[in-house]
């Protein structure tokens, strides 16, 4: 495990996307539970508090172009997986919801031709619930899930976040949620365990990534398919990693307007061998 000392530019990072994993993280999570644990003590000790969060997952989809918003007054855990440890469906997380958010939100977003569509759906997927039970253990802060299209082309989800990360100045934070890799046909036909070794194809790419942010070669990332080192072994389909797009278009707005540094890896890590589980502050 690497947990990474956050730098003073890292100390105002406002959007984040943090690896979830297989649903078993949330019973314990390993090196990326643990990070996840203390970077919420470390926001509690500092004061750091959202007055909401918005939530972009690999699990909360639609096949509307422009996405839509949940904008139910409450949520709870949604349990969108199967074939796991039976105590998972014991853990709840029950959040309030942010449908005063979701009205604002949507007119930023109409405004720059997005069309988004909300309504009073709640639920938070497992990409959520699981990262959040660990940030923010009290389940106090509202949360604004955003469904979204995995067509969206990473430029467009970096479009997307620029939009959003007009909201940070209200207090607002992003969590964006997936993993750095991602291929459960390797995970399932292998069954490594969770402290599996990592395969050399998964370090390999989470290892290009990390260069490629920190260079901020945007250009390179949105192209990763083709460029990124074993891209397609890593995410045979692209959902799990489109939400860093999300995260980057945030923090390349707000560094546009002077509020802050290029992105920072956070954490490092990898479950079963085959998902990287690295987080990233912007």
């Amino acid at each position: 495990m690497s947990l990474i000392k956050p730098s003073p530019e890292a100390a105002e990072h406002t959007a984040w996307f943090i690896s979830h994993g297989s649903p078993m993280t949330a019973l314990g999570g390993g090196a990326a539970g643990a990070f996840m644990r203390e970077l919420g003590t470390q926001w509690r000790q500092a004061g750091r508090r959202p007055k909401a969060i918005i939530g972009v997952s690999a699990h909360t989809l639609t096949p509307a172009h422009n996405g839509a918003l949940l904008a139910a007054p409450r949520h709870e855990a949604v349990y969108d997986f199967g074939g796991f440890d039976p105590a998972l469906r014991t853990l709840r997380y029950d959040a309030p919801g942010a449908p005063d958010l979701a009205h604002d939100v949507a007119m930023v977003l109409n405004e720059a031709g997005w069309a988004v569509q909300q309504g009073p759906w709640g639920g938070l997927d497992h990409g959520l619930w699981t990262p959040l039970r660990f940030l923010w253990p009290a389940a106090d802060i509202p949360i604004l899930p955003m469904a979204w299209n995995p067509r969206t082309s990473p430029a467009d989800l970096m479009k997307l976040g620029a939009q959003l990360s007009r909201f940070a100045a209200q207090g607002v934070w992003l969590l964006a949620s997936g993993s750095i890799t991602h291929n459960l046909g390797l995970f399932a036909r292998h069954q490594f365990p969770m402290e599996a070794p990592e395969i050399e194809e998964s370090r390999a790419f989470r290892q290009w990534w990390r260069s490629r942010t920190e260079a901020a070669d945007w250009a390179a990332l949105c192209d990763y398919r083709a460029q990124a080192p074993h891209a397609v072994a890593m995410h045979p389909t692209d959902e799990h990693l489109l939400p860093f797009f999300v995260a980057a278009g945030w923090g390349q707005a707000l560094r546009g307007l002077g509020g802050g540094g290029n992105a920072q890896r956070l954490h490092e890590s990898a479950q079963h061998g085959v998902i990287g589980m690295d987080a990233y502050g912007f």
